[in-house]
């Protein structure tokens, strides 16, 4: 408990001095604390399941750097890999030996990835793979979801979770509406208002795009058919069905929401957990499509630090440490106690809550609920989710600092760690 003690004085002069060289104070958005009120905490260090502060305060993190730290923050394992791979270098801007070693790796466990290229962020992955769909297809719109985020590209600016949500903007300055003019939105489990757009725009959509389970506008798993739905809807229509598995891949299972759900789509993106903390993004898909990129194809795509030795080296160790025995199994164990006990608790203290968890990967409302969409999630009661972020992290806990973001357990959380998480929130929620 940090109550008694509670005192970010350095991490406020921190972000007074931040906000006057980088826009903001931050790096991304969400950071800010925009909507939780407040100012965000600086961190010093990371171990395990917690994170220090330059005050010397102490958290258990259900942030895991925004979805990474899967196998809990600097694993051992990890650094022992890193300190072996930066005597060798930190980039070459040429092939490796490295990359062939995590291709493998991801083209085992991911069903729809026959052939895969790396780039350096979910966002260039997402870009890409939107161009890959066009060039495929030769058709120019697309359909995403109200509440999915795949990244920061102009096209992708329509309707998006993330920070976008948690800053209240609807779309963004600087985005022509030319460039949007080809993105189609549909509301997130509404496979009738998918199926019109396709009856609206005939043979011109190139494919779908989703979260398989949306962590961008809280958490909201799909309803049941949803995803098998999306799969016979773009077969139909001579549309590719993407799934954004950034945040999903290797975190609700080891082959993401398309080996949970038995749903294989046509291509994938991935990122986060692939890279084990360090920047890496990835896409792949079906080796028809993917042959299309250069240089295999004219479609191109490139990036100076793709393949980067130090990404791939923490990639393929956390893989390594993802493929032992009872991993998954652990992860769904640890954050359904967490997720049931915050419900209870908080049912319990009067208040209307809704919420749920898939292996490593959970969320909770404060609305009756059940939420199926953007819309559901918007109508949650934010003020309140505020209150509670701030209660939680002045008894040592950190959360995502926004109610449109999923959380993140990890394999070095504990039960100690939930329990003291599930007390915090006793104390908290009896006093919001």
């Amino acid at each position: 408990m940090l109550t008694d003690t509670f005192n970010t004085t350095k991490s406020e002069e921190i972000f007074a001095a931040a906000q006057k060289l980088m826009p903001g104070g931050v790096s991304s958005p969400v950071r800010a604390f925009k909507s939780v009120g407040g100012q965000p905490i600086v961190f010093d260090r990371v171990k395990g399941a917690h994170v220090w502060d330059v005050d010397g305060n102490q958290y258990i993190d259900y942030v895991g750097t925004w979805g990474p730290a899967i196998c809990g923050h600097a694993h051992p394992e990890v650094l022992t890999a890193l300190k072996e791979a930066l005597d060798k270098g930190t980039s070459f801007g040429a092939p490796c030996l490295l990359e062939n070693v995590l291709a493998e790796m991801v083209i085992d466990a991911v069903p729809s990835v026959e052939v895969v290229r790396f780039v350096n962020s979910g966002t260039e992955a997402c870009m890409s793979v939107l161009r890959l769909m066009r060039a495929f297809t030769s058709r120019e719109k697309v359909i995403k979801f109200e509440g999915c985020y795949h990244g920061h590209a102009d096209m992708f600016l329509v309707k998006a979770g993330s920070g976008v949500a948690t800053l209240g903007l609807p779309d963004s300055p600087g985005v022509p509406k030319t460039v949007t003019g080809n993105t189609l939105t549909a509301p997130y489990n509404d496979l009738q208002s998918v199926q019109a757009l396709f009856s609206q725009h005939p043979n011109q959509i190139a494919g779908v795009i989703l979260e398989p389970v949306v962590g961008n506008a809280g958490f909201i798993p799909p309803d049941a058919g949803f995803l098998e739905g999306l799969r016979e809807i773009t077969k139909e229509n001579g549309a590719l069905l993407v799934f954004d598995e950034v945040m999903t891949g290797f975190r609700i299972s080891y082959g993401g929401a398309q080996e949970k759900f038995g749903i294989t789509p046509d291509l994938t993106t991935l990122g986060k957990v692939i890279g084990g903390g360090l920047p890496v993004g990835a896409y792949g898909g079906r080796r028809d499509i993917m042959n299309l990129v250069a240089p295999a194809g004219p479609m191109y795509q490139a990036g100076t630090l793709s393949g980067n030795p130090l990404a791939m080296t923490a990639g393929i160790k956390t893989l390594e440490l993802l493929r032992r025995s009872g991993t998954y199994d652990q992860l769904d164990r640890v954050t359904g106690k967490l997720i049931s006990g915050l419900l209870q608790i908080a049912r319990e203290a009067g208040h209307e809550v809704c919420g749920g968890h898939i292996n490593g990967m959970f969320g909770m409302f404060f609305a009756a609920g059940p939420v199926h969409s953007y819309d559901d999630a918007k109508a949650a009661d934010a003020a309140k989710f505020a209150k509670f972020h701030r209660g939680m992290l002045e008894h040592g806990i950190y959360l995502a600092p926004s109610q449109f973001e999923a959380g993140f357990t990890s394999l070095a959380h504990t039960d100690a760690d939930i329990d003291q998480t599930l007390e915090a929130a006793r104390a908290v929620l009896s006093n919001i």
